[in-house]
């Protein structure tokens, strides 16, 4: 059997396990009386390769890089194209769809089929494409390539068959929606010109019918030229030109006059009477100077003429206008002028478009505007037109994500059902007020609630120190609360030299979180070497913030070097090092000083997360200290432990004291860690931490320096390029660290809980100090480009396998290579291989791929958990693993997830019952209670860069083991629960998803899902339960995916529908006077004009028909959408004209014969009529 061949091989490979220290208390490789062995193992595993399935189910947040802007007035639905290719199609709150060109290219321009559930767009590779909307999930029917000419405008009629398309050549060409094909009809740019103009009048940058008569289109050439032709004559009615350049055109809605906007800052105004010279000349912003000339003002983009029933008065609304003095110093601009007041409102980012709601889609009507939908380069607001103050409404969409760049991430499944709600009731009192109380606008489509929803949170950390919670459950997402964590500490002052270089660096920016729904801890750890405690309360309370400082340093001398790593022994004697006594000369004047400075005053804290401590990592012979890359916190236990490349410290926070501050080799257990309480660090540079900590540097969106940083493994990175793999399978080569413990007791200790399934490990950023060369080289074949905010002595480096460390010390990564603890957990477990009862454990991964355990000795009583100190010490080596360690599990002996010990939340500000005294209360899952199927033992799994194994405890047998990657490495692992069953799901470099059964690590998925995979996506990609995961696809917007099968196939379940079934509105009756001398009294017969009968074939060179890739169902949900609807539209008209055309004949027929017996009764009459009586 392959199992027990995998078994007999985990028994044989599990020397380390034996490497252990003396105080293990029992002989390598001896069980207990009551410990399992590989053969009692049999779990029954139930998932299989059908259970999984790829599929993006949600993307939440707001477009990256938005390029233009649609609505459908009908409908209430709105479209937003991007520069990517993207476009996001909003509704009512639970609408919200994504879709991707294949191309990549920018959408340039959006048109609504009005109310017929489909989109038009225009993309900068010159296509057009048209979706369909009657779809949960949009797809392509039609797609037409410009081979000549570049598209510059579009315009599409309502209710009408036929786009207009302007081009860069001055030419408009006509497209039949249905087939979406060219019609022979063209109108070219040298007839639309007087023949005595020399000059090209310039691309076509507007289009228009008129209101009037729907057979006359409006053309506007950027030159400034702006021509009516004459579609039923094919000619020019009138040519206006204007010496500025036009950007665009608004009718009023009778079609007498028209409004432009110009590359002055002007505003002309023509009636279409008198075309030879505008009857209006405006600059809104402009004035006279003194000397008689015109302030000289920028251009205004866009102008839109809309009336009002309501008043007289039109509403003119445009963007830009500014004059270049004022505009130096001021935002963009939206104005507002209604009559003689004009309104100008500021908008925080660049406007990209504009949009006027209207209550008609009539453009010859009325408009009443109530709203505009304003398109910014990085928000998206609506301003009611309905209240003279013009408030803007309250986004119901989640599109201030990116309000602060995004750090890291992290995705609960399952949680609490009632963590929501009081989140909610928190979170409620922050909100701004002044929104109008008029309802969202936007509010097409349809949305229920699925049926297979449960509590899910996304926690999102942000580069000025805020973290917000998100309620992500049913694929929606919706702010819970926001927390500052910058008001703990003292604002950075200008004069301060702990904070000069990190000013302007975000010292709050957070790393990584750590959140236990269950107790409702909290744990921040921020990029100044910081870490924040805080719990949840219902009151607000008015407490000192606790502060403790570590410091946390190695010697030089310490640093393993890859020619000195093949001789040196696994386990040197730490005595051999020479400590430095404090105080030696050296010491920089930050010198066991923290980057930030904890609030020494009582803070009044509102209800909510409350700090309750602060742990610091200090500055060490003048230069930072190093960032801190794992963490983990337990409630039951009341340890937080955190480590970073120098070592490991853990924190009682009950006691709120330091139990345990250790450099990495004394984790070994050589010798007893606590001899070292008298040890100073050594006065030297501290090595570069940015390959140690495997990770993931900060990403941050804006324009800032740019930095290299590798993603390789410690292991790939030598002087002679060659792997230290092979020197680590033969020896768990360890660091030579000088641990400091800053405990007031004498014996450090140390507990916490295991990591919470879903919490990301977070990004890393290590800061350079002044003056430090930046690294030489780095052999890694994952050296990615990231972009970071540094400082300006900084320079750009864009060099191949070229990596640039901004550590508070760097030497060659060549020579210097330190061992950083990467993953911590906290569970029950076996310290030793000897214990026959599980007990509190600290499971510790290293960057080498070693595998620590430290067991611990909590007081059991409440008090004297509260008094007595808490033991804790190495207890050897577990296991070795190729590549950084990332992630640790437990399972009991059937296979199911162990969870971690927790303690009820209780208020720690509610009122305190006299008669019944507050104690703990604590749910502790450990191995001997969560299964039958042994006495004793569980399984843990252990997940590295490489490789995944699965040991039995307490022996420390392996297994199972399984080489995930040999050419990459993995960026993100997690054990996860899926279809009621447990697997290991990885994010590779290389952009695979892969997921491993448990126990056995069986492959059940391999996808390749990304396969240019860049930082952002590596840093911030999460899994968690349920078969969901995450990550940042752009810098402002989250992708939420799914690996399950069974959620792929209720996802159309979830989705919104973007079309609902609506009657079209009448047009307005207007009236018999206004019809009879005003209206249009022919009627305007497009297909007559354009039909290939009438204006032939177009030229087959000029553009190429491309079908949708669309399969049989998307063939059965397009035949009921618009092409459907047209074609039956029009069968139903050609069977009315040929029903006419009978009865035309027929009424033909009946005149012929009533003719005809005419006839013959006068030629009767006249024969008969000279005859006398008696001779008839």
């Amino acid at each position: 059997m392959k199992k027990f061949r995998k078994v007999l091989d985990g028994l044989s490979s599990s020397s380390p396990g034996g490497v252990a220290s003396p105080s293990c208390g029992s002989a390598a490789g001896t069980p207990t009386a009551h410990a399992p062995t590989p053969q009692d193992i049999h779990v029954q595993e139930t998932l299989v390769s059908e259970n999984f399935q790829i599929c993006k189910t949600v993307r939440h947040g707001f477009p990256y890089q938005p390029t233009c802007l649609a609505f459908d007035p009908v409908q209430k639905i709105l479209a937003i194209g991007s520069r990517t290719g993207g476009i996001r199609i909003l509704g009512r709150p639970g609408v919200d769809c994504y879709s991707q060109h294949e191309s990549g290219a920018a959408v340039l321009q959006l048109q609504f089929l009005i109310n017929e559930g489909a989109l038009v767009t225009a993309c900068a590779d010159d296509t057009l494409h048209l979706w369909n909307l009657r779809q949960r999930r949009p797809a392509i029917l039609h797609s037409l390539k410009f081979n000549r000419e570049r598209i510059t405008f579009c315009h599409l009629p309502f209710q009408s068959k036929w786009l207009y398309v302007g081009t860069e050549r001055g030419n408009t060409h006509i497209v039949n929606i249905e087939s979406f094909v060219l019609s022979g009809y063209v109108i070219m740019w040298n007839k639309a010109i007087e023949l005595a103009t020399k000059a090209h009048p310039g691309p076509v940058v507007h289009l228009s019918d008129s209101p009037k008569d729907e057979g006359k289109l409006l053309i506007g050439f950027e030159s400034g030229t702006v021509v009516q032709w004459d579609l039923r004559a094919k000619k020019v009615d009138f040519r206006i030109y204007y010496d500025e350049a036009i950007h665009s055109v608004s009718w009023h809605h009778e079609g007498k006059q028209f409004m432009c906007s110009h590359s002055d800052g002007s505003l002309t105004m023509w009636n279409l009477r008198n075309t030879a010279r505008p009857i209006q000349i405006t600059y809104p912003h402009g004035k006279i100077l003194k000397d008689g000339r015109k302030e000289s003002c920028k251009p205004i983009l866009k102008v839109e003429y809309k009336t009002s029933r309501n008043s007289s008065e039109p509403y003119v609304i445009f963007s830009g206008g500014l004059s270049y003095d004022k505009s130096g110093g001021r935002r963009p601009t939206l104005t507002i002028m209604h009559g003689k007041a004009v309104t100008v409102l500021e908008m925080d980012h660049p406007i990209v478009e504009f949009l006027v709601l209207c209550d008609t889609p009539y453009s010859n009507e009325v408009q009443d505007p109530y709203a505009v939908v304003v398109l910014l380069e990085k928000d998206f607001i609506v301003v009611d037109l309905t209240q003279s103050n013009f408030p803007i409404f309250e986004n119901p969409y989640p599109m201030d994500i990116h309000e602060s760049p995004v750090t890291c991430t992290a995705y609960f499944a399952e949680c609490p059902p009632d963590i929501i709600p009081i989140l909610y009731s928190i979170g409620a009192k922050q909100k701004k007020t002044g929104y109008s109380h008029k309802e969202w606008p936007v509010s097409g489509g349809t949305w229920t609630l699925g049926s297979q929803t449960y509590p899910e949170i996304i926690v999102t950390g942000h580069a000025d120190g805020t973290v917000k919670f998100w309620d992500a459950s049913a694929i929606t997402l919706q702010m819970l609360y926001k927390l500052k964590t910058s008001k703990v500490f003292e604002k950075p002052k200008a004069g301060d030299g702990r904070a000069g270089e990190l000013v302007e660096e975000d010292p709050y920016a957070v790393q990584m979180v750590s959140w236990c729904p269950h107790s409702r801890l909290f744990c921040v750890v921020g990029i100044s070497a910081h870490v924040i405690l805080y719990r949840f309360s219902k009151h607000d309370a008015n407490t000192q913030i606790v502060s403790l400082e570590v410091r946390l340093q190695f010697d030089s001398e310490d640093v393993i070097s890859p020619s000195e790593a093949e001789n040196n022994p696994c386990f040197s004697d730490p005595s051999s090092h020479s400590p430095q006594p404090p105080g030696s000369p050296g010491s920089g004047t930050q010198d066991s000083l923290p980057c930030l400075k904890v609030k020494n005053r009582p803070v009044r804290m509102p209800p909510g997360y409350q700090a309750e401590l602060v742990v610091q990592l200090q500055w060490v012979d003048g230069e930072p200290p190093q960032q801190i890359t794992s963490l983990d916190i337990n409630s039951a236990y009341g340890l937080l432990a955190f480590g970073n490349c120098n070592g490991l410290t853990v924190v009682d926070f009950l006691q709120k004291t330091i139990l345990m501050c250790m450099g990495t080799l004394d984790l070994y257990g050589a010798a007893d860690p606590y001899q070292r309480l008298t040890r100073s660090p050594r006065k030297n540079r501290q090595s570069t931490s940015d390959f140690c900590m495997r990770g993931l540097s900060h990403f941050y969106s804006d324009s800032k320096k740019r930095i290299r940083t590798s993603y390789q493994s410690l292991t790939e990175l030598s002087d002679n390029q060659v792997s230290m793999d092979m020197e680590r399978s033969k020896s768990p080569t360890s660091d030579h660290v000088n641990g400091h413990c800053t405990s007031p007791t004498s014996q450090p200790c140390s507990v916490g809980k295991p990591r919470i399934t879903g919490v990301p490990e977070g990004p890393r950023l290590t800061r350079r100090g002044p003056g430090r060369p930046p690294f030489r080289k780095a052999q890694s074949a994952a050296c990615m480009e990231i972009s970071l905010p540094v400082s300006s002595h900084t320079e750009e480096s864009r060099e191949n396998s070229f990596s640039r460390s901004r550590s508070s010390s760097v030497s060659s990564i060549d020579r210097d290579t330190k061992e950083s603890v990467t993953t911590l957990q906290f569970g029950e477990s076996y310290g030793r291989k000897g214990d026959a009862l599980p007990t509190a454990c600290l499971w510790v991964g290293t960057s080498l791929g070693v595998v620590l355990l430290l067991p611990i000795s909590i007081p059991t009583e409440e008090e004297e958990r509260m008094e007595e100190p808490i033991t804790m010490g190495p207890s050897g080596t577990v296991l070795m693993l190729k590549g950084s360690v990332l992630r640790f599990a437990f399972l009991d002996c059937g296979g199911a997830l162990i969870q971690s010990p927790y303690e009820v939340w209780r208020d720690p500000n509610g009122p305190e019952d006299p008669d019944r005294p507050r104690r703990r209360k604590l749910v502790n899952f450990s191995p001997s209670s969560s299964q039958e199927a042994c006495s004793d033992g569980h399984l843990a799994v252990v997940c590295s860069e490489k490789q995944a194994k699965v040991i039995l405890m307490p022996t420390q047998a392996v297994l199972f083991t399984h080489n995930i990657t040999e050419s990459s490495f993995l960026l993100r692992a997690d054990v996860v629960s899926v279809c009621n069953s447990v697997c290991l799901a990885c994010f590779c470099a290389n952009g695979h998803i892969m997921t491993l059964s448990l126990p056995s690590l069986r492959p059940l998925m391999d996808i390749n899902y990304l396969p240019l995979t860049d930082l952002r996506i590596a840093r911030t990609f999460v899994f968690t339960n349920g078969g969901q995961a995450l990550y940042l696809s752009s810098p402002t917007e989250i992708q939420r995916l799914t690996y399950s099968q069974e959620m792929t196939d209720n996802l159309q379940d979830m989705l919104g529908e973007l079309f609902t079934p609506i009657e079209t509105p009448e047009a307005q009756n207007k009236g018999f006077l206004k019809g009879f001398f005003g209206g249009n009294a022919q009627t305007f017969d497009r297909e007559e004009l354009f039909g290939e009968a009438a204006a032939g074939k177009a030229s087959r060179s000029l553009a190429q028909h491309i079908p949708g890739p669309m399969g049989l169902e998307n063939m059965k949900a397009a035949a009921g959408g618009v092409v459907g609807d047209l074609a039956r539209a029009r069968i139903a008209l050609d069977q009315r004209g040929e029903r006419l055309g009978e009865l035309e004949e027929r009424t033909a027929l009946m005149m012929n014969s009533a003719e005809t017996f005419s006839t013959h009764a006068h030629q009767v009459m006249l024969k008969q009529k000279d005859k006398k009586w008696y001779q008839l």
